[in-house]
């Protein structure tokens, strides 16, 4: 019977995968609806905590967006790398690290992707190189983050004290094993992609192009975006810089309260002595950053609805609340089958469950609805905490099949050709980086959680 059921979860991530957005989310409550009425398996609860941090977050950074924030980061970016051409495969990723750390998604890269593609032409760089890095670097950042979708996630897992969890994590624990190993995973991975492809005047298919004028010679060349170049930079409105402060302080803020817990408030209830939890605690910072934004920055509320990062947020939402309620249930419904020879393999060898949560993120383009799926499965089987934060990078692993937003964006503005999706579709210029990355993260967090824990 268990592979029968697991059959019907296999499927609906498969074909949820495919549809795409709130595909994902509706295919796991049609998954859900057969493991409770065909199966009988009793649906667990609901990931309401996770749903609402992840919806006070994107609210916020919607905010931020319609503010003007975003598009000030960008020019501030801009001028950086500018700035420093020559070292634009090791500054790129770096620049859409630090965005995605402190804006909770890797869709900010979008407004970086061009800017880094035309700097690296510019001075004969090879845009692969910085471009394929970047992106990664971009996806590695969302494990890093205090205020994704998929380390509120993890957070509110392991910081429940659960049994099956040997010790109560905080968010500092998450942070000071993840930010590290993430952050040395990407510039081992710069390394490797500076070296990958020819150089950009040996290019055949670059000169070639050059040649038919089918894409500009090195050098500086201004093109208006809708000519898919460079980006035209207006002045941000006079609100920009005011909410990017505010965001920052709220996701500063939230490192605070999760590093110090004694800073959170508590209250003596009938069971003891009761602390204000992480997961109330982000949701108040950052609906308080969001309307903080409103009232003192001028934002158009009717524009945070409409932005890219507001929408892709609720799907993300959507995503989680469908496939991780039907994942829970599965393993729940099914732990005296899977606690025993599966137990032994990951504890013994815990970097099994790394490649599992890999291999999931594969098919689910999400790391929060991986974190969701498969994690409470690592605790169920008495995975050390320590073990499961190391872990949590693999989760990265959505530039494996070439079809992601960023990565398709990437090759897009990469007017010299050089980054593409290989004849085996497989062999693209992702795919060496962002292994190199996972690995490198994963590796490094292991070695990490020896001497923190």
């Amino acid at each position: 019977m268990i592979w029968l059921e697991l059959l019907v979860v296999l499927a609906a991530i498969f074909i949820g995968a495919r549809l795409g957005g709130i595909g994902l989310g509706v295919m796991g409550g049609l998954g859900l609806a057969v493991l409770t009425f065909v199966f009988h398996l009793q649906p667990t609860s609901p990931p309401i905590d996770v749903i609402l941090m992840i919806a006070a977050v994107v609210t916020a950074a919607g905010a931020l967006q319609a503010a003007g924030g975003l598009d000030y980061l960008v020019g501030v970016a801009e001028r950086i790398l500018r700035r420093h051409p020559d070292r634009i495969t090791f500054l790129g990723p770096i620049v859409t690290y630090v965005f995605t750390l402190f804006a909770g998604t890797g869709h900010v890269a979008y407004s970086v992707l061009p800017v880094i593609a035309e700097v690296a032409r510019e001075t004969g760089v090879r845009p692969e190189r910085p471009l394929a890095i970047s992106v990664i670097a971009s996806q590695q950042a969302i494990t890093a983050s205090p205020i994704s979708a998929a380390t509120v996630a993890l957070l509110g897992m392991l910081s429940t004290g659960a049994s099956a969890v040997a010790m109560k994590i905080e968010l500092i624990d998450i942070l000071k094993v993840c930010i590290p190993s993430t952050l040395i995973g990407v510039l081992v991975a710069a390394f490797v992609a500076n070296r990958m492809g020819r150089d950009l005047g040996e290019d055949r298919e670059y000169l070639d192009r050059v040649t038919r004028g089918l894409a500009p010679a090195p050098g500086r060349h201004a093109l208006a975006a809708a000519d898919g170049g460079t980006p035209v930079r207006t002045e941000a409105p006079a609100g920009a810089k005011l909410a990017v402060a505010i965001f920052i302080a709220s996701a500063i803020a939230v490192v605070v309260f999760g590093s110090f817990p004694a800073l959170r408030p508590e209250w003596k209830t009938a069971s003891g002595v009761t602390k204000l939890g992480m997961p109330l605690v982000i949701e108040i910072v950052m609906l308080s950053a969001a309307a903080l934004m409103l009232l003192v920055c001028r934002v158009n509320v009717a524009k945070i609805a409409t932005g890219s990062v507001f929408v892709a947020g609720v799907q993300a939402v959507i995503a989680i609340f469908g496939i991780a309620w039907m994942g829970d249930t599965f393993f729940q419904g099914n732990m005296n089958v899977l606690g025993g020879g599966i137990k032994e393999l990951v504890t013994a060898a815990p970097w099994l469950f790394a490649v599992a949560l890999f291999a999931l993120s594969v098919l689910l383009y999400s790391q929060a609805a991986t974190v969701r799926a498969l994690m409470p499965l690592g605790i169920a089987l008495g995975l050390p905490a320590p073990a499961l934060i190391a872990t949590f990078p693999s989760v990265n692993g959505y530039f494996f099949i070439p079809n992601y937003p960023t990565i398709v964006a990437a090759i897009n503005f990469d007017r010299t050709g050089t980054t593409r999706i290989g004849k085996y579709v497989l062999n693209h210029s992702f795919m060496i980086p962002g292994l190199v990355a996972t690995a490198g993260a994963v590796g490094t967090g292991f070695l990490l959680v020896k001497f923190l824990f």
